[in-house]
């Protein structure tokens, strides 16, 4: 963990943890409501998954010359690249309304305040994973389609996890001192 020394940390370390709010950010937090993740819990917000997936397929199905299979994969992999970089790539809130209470959290992390196993979390977590398993089925469980289907889901799945919580990894993006 790095410290605010004005130190370095290791460059060997790929991964690492994402130290607790200081009482500063933690009070910030709770004066305000938080607007960038807080839409979750909103009525028909858990409807748009549904929504943007079937647009998804449908938009892959007129492309001509796109099996059905590929088009599933396809439909498969662009709603998790989508959910892995709204979720967990973006660090911080988009508008400037609380100080940068959350700079250091990406919006999983901010969902429910971080706590884990809430209805939110845990339909966010099941969309992937039912939709992984539609495309299988659609793939007629093809190796190759199932592998990248997998690898997909495996990239939005971990994340999601309560062990990620606040984990980094330092390839892809650099520790607070270096940003």
């Amino acid at each position: 963990m790095a410290e605010k020394t004005g130190r370095r940390r290791r460059s060997s370390s790929l991964v690492y943890k994402e130290p607790p709010e200081t009482i500063e950010h933690m009070s910030d937090q709770a004066a305000l409501p938080n607007l960038n993740a807080n839409w979750v819990n909103a009525k028909g917000a858990w409807i748009i998954h549904v929504v943007l997936i079937a647009a998804l397929k449908i938009l892959f199905d007129i492309v001509p010359g796109i099996s059905q299979e590929a088009s599933w994969t396809l439909t498969n992999m662009s709603y998790m690249c989508g959910s892995f970089l709204m979720f967990h790539w973006v660090r911080g809130v988009p508008f400037e309304f609380n100080a940068g209470a959350y700079d250091n959290l990406n919006m999983w992390e901010q969902i429910d305040n971080g706590a884990q196993y809430t209805p939110a979390k845990k339909f966010l977590l099941s969309v992937p994973i039912v939709l992984f398993l539609i495309s299988t089925h659609y793939t007629h469980y093809d190796f190759t389609y199932f592998t990248i289907n997998f690898l997909a889901l495996l990239g939005v799945v971990i994340p999601k996890l309560p062990y990620s919580h606040r984990t980094r990894v330092g390839l892809f993006s650099a520790p607070p001192e270096d940003r």
